[in-house]
């Protein structure tokens, strides 16, 4: 059976493997991978730490907070920076008068100033079992990509907040704010292993948006390699955060090293394809792909949300640095 442009596209196959063909052992270091299996913890150097602090997660709207944080709010409040006059009412602070309007108008007004709060950082790993594959391992990038973002959240003293999606639920890590809990959230992150069997990529993203009670940037990192993608990116649009897609594929999805009379299973759901790869199937393939990206590409700008497909190769460094900044996701 070979693979031509009425087959099913990659968001209807997820990623598969060819147990037939070989394992990835061999490449298990790059993938993040020790030796026996396990995976490897979330380290980052303290220089890259240093460098992330300098960094913050770009907001295109104003905020709700609930502690008086860093960011600016649709409230008003005090701080240092005026916005407009209110008539003054009784019981507003004396203080806040404005006595040269007073003086010349001989009416009250009072000064309003714009009320800096904190805001929440959503950031959703797919746990599902299609992102423990590729080498570099995709789920390995995610949680390093997520352990970024969110040290960028918590040294601008943001609430952070991350959700894992698996099956059909969406378990959230408790929420965290300030440098010192960087520590913490990369011990958590390495706790974030892959769950077996077929996530519903919608009804997970559906259980997380259910538990958003303060709007602010939500990242999603995932391979999208579920059938409804468009449809989850649309739940989590819907809780009106200002919403990022990480794509991430692996080396191997984006230009398959594949010939010949081959069998693919799927990670999730075990099913079998029998394939013969030539040059016209991966022809087929590579187009097939780009119209797929150029589909969710599409529908996050829809959604008024960032669109960012990159390689589980990527060094983190140049995600944070290079793409993020890029697309406006990321500020210095």
């Amino acid at each position: 059976m070979s693979l031509a442009p009425g087959s099913p596209d990659p968001a209807e196959a997820r990623t598969t493997t060819a147990p037939e063909v070989g394992a990835q052992a061999a490449q298990d270091a790059l993938a993040g991978r020790s030796a026996s299996g396990a995976i490897d913890p979330v380290v980052f150097d303290e220089a890259f730490l240093r460098q992330l602090e300098r960094l913050h997660l770009v907001l295109r709207r104003s905020v709700r907070g609930g502690l008086v944080g860093t960011r600016r709010s649709v409230q008003h409040g005090q701080s240092v920076e005026f916005t407009d006059y209110r008539d003054y009412v009784p019981g507003d602070d004396l203080r806040a008068l404005d006595w040269n309007v007073v003086a010349r108008l001989e009416r009250l007004f009072v000064k309003l100033f714009v009320e800096e709060q904190d805001v929440t950082i959503h950031v959703l790993i797919d746990a599902s079992a299609s992102m423990d594959s590729g080498s570099p391992d995709k789920l390995w990038f995610a949680r390093r990509a997520a352990a970024a973002i969110a040290t960028v959240g918590l040294a601008s003293y943001d609430r952070v907040s991350v959700g894992v999606l698996a099956g059909r639920s969406a378990r959230r890590l408790p929420p965290m704010r300030g440098s010192a809990r960087v520590m913490h959230l990369l011990r958590e992150l390495s706790r974030v292993g892959p769950r077996d069997g077929a996530t519903d990529l919608v009804a997970a993203c559906r259980a997380y948006a259910a538990q958003i009670t303060q709007r602010g940037p939500l990242v999603l990192i995932s391979d999208l390699l579920d059938a409804q993608a468009e449809r989850a990116i649309g739940e989590l649009a819907a809780t009106r955060c200002e919403v990022s897609v990480l794509h991430v594929l692996s080396p191997d999805e984006l230009e398959p090293p594949l010939e010949g009379d081959l069998r693919l299973v799927d990670r999730e759901t075990g099913q079998r394809v029998d394939v013969t790869v030539d040059l016209a199937t991966l022809d087929a393939y590579r187009a097939r792909l780009a119209g797929w990206q150029a589909m969710l590409g599409d529908a996050c700008t829809k959604r008024r949300a960032a669109y960012v497909p990159v390689s589980s190769a990527l060094p983190v460094a140049d995600l944070m640095f290079a793409e993020l900044r890029r697309r406006n996701v990321v500020g210095a």
